[in-house]
């Protein structure tokens, strides 16, 4: 069986390190790079699985080859890496398309389990070509019919509650900002405002969730998003 290969991009050669032991330990193969512009030209000559990048590097910096990788590779898992503890770095990231945010100083543990996440992620978004039905952990849609069941009971959604529940659907375990949900579901990131997106939100955890008050299935990340956890 195949290893998955993951590319890690950063300045700073003692993280290159540490990060090479820790996921070669998981059996992952790994390449290593210094510069957003070496980064660049090992996804030319290399199919790799997954990519942990550093936002802060010389030359062509991460939000720039956050740009050219969903350019190149749509589906190519990004997983950002940085010191950078600002919300608006975090959110500008996730927004051009990485996959998920890890600030460091990072948990080993919290990183690895981002990763496993990532590549099943990746996995089902290469090979995905939609069917009439999304289904994830208890959940399950049909596309054709616009109905849903949860925990095998029937439930009722308006039309853009059923649209959100897809879109959690269609990327498990991501984390998506408010820009990118209103984007996919309503087609425009200005169609609908944070509040209103908020609302939906919370109509739509009333018919999904076990305790609205706790969500379990779509989790609350403070001032970037939301990530929906199959259950």
């Amino acid at each position: 069986m195949k290893r998955p290969l993951i590319l890690v991009v950063d300045d700073e050669p003692t993280v290159l390190r540490a990060l090479r032991v820790a996921l070669e330990a998981q059996d992952y193969a790994v390449s290593a790079v210094l510069s957003g512009e070496d980064a660049l030209a090992r996804l030319t000559n290399g199919a790799f699985d997954l990519v942990l990048l550093d936002l802060g590097l010389p030359g062509i910096n991460g939000f720039d080859v956050i740009r050219r990788v969903r350019v190149l590779f749509p589906t190519l898992p990004i997983i950002v890496l940085s010191a950078q503890g600002e919300d608006a770095a975090k959110v500008e990231a996730l927004d051009l398309g990485a996959d998920d945010y890890v600030a460091k100083p990072f948990s080993v543990r919290e990183l690895l389990a981002r990763v496993r996440v990532a590549l099943r992620h990746g996995e089902s978004a290469g090979a995905r070509a939609e069917s009439n039905w999304l289904e994830r952990g208890s959940i399950r849609l049909d596309l054709a019919e616009h109905s849903a069941t949860v925990r095998g009971e029937v439930v009722s959604l308006t039309r853009t509650q059923f649209a959100l529940l897809a879109c959690f659907l269609r990327h498990p375990g991501r984390l998506l900002t408010h820009r990118a949900i209103v984007t996919e579901v309503w087609g425009d990131p200005d169609a609908a405002a944070a509040d209103n997106l908020r609302v939906q939100i919370s109509q739509l955890r009333r018919r999904i969730e076990e305790d609205p008050r706790h969500p379990a299935l779509i989790v609350t990340e403070p001032g970037l998003g939301y990530r929906f956890l199959a259950a």
